[in-house]
């Protein structure tokens, strides 16, 4: 958790647009993965490679927004 608590808001959000959301065209490619996820048809290792390194920048940032907003209700 401390090394979740360091990470700076704005660097996570920043990833999550940019690396989280290329290539933009024709359609942003975790959305394209997690289509092929709802569809069952991610099967080759490099569709899930590349929803692993496309989803882990918007994995971090929930992870750091829930982590803030429960430090906060724990604070008051």
């Amino acid at each position: 958790m401390k090394l979740l608590d360091r990470m700076p808001l704005g660097g996570l959000l920043l990833a999550a647009l940019t690396l989280g959301l290329a290539p933009f065209v024709p359609e942003p490619h975790i959305w394209q993965k997690l289509t092929m996820l709802a569809e069952g048809r991610l099967h080759r290792f490099i569709d899930v490679f590349d929803l692993f390194l496309h989803g882990t920048p918007w994995g971090l940032l929930a992870l750091k927004l829930g982590r803030i907003a429960w430090l906060r209700a724990r604070a008051g």
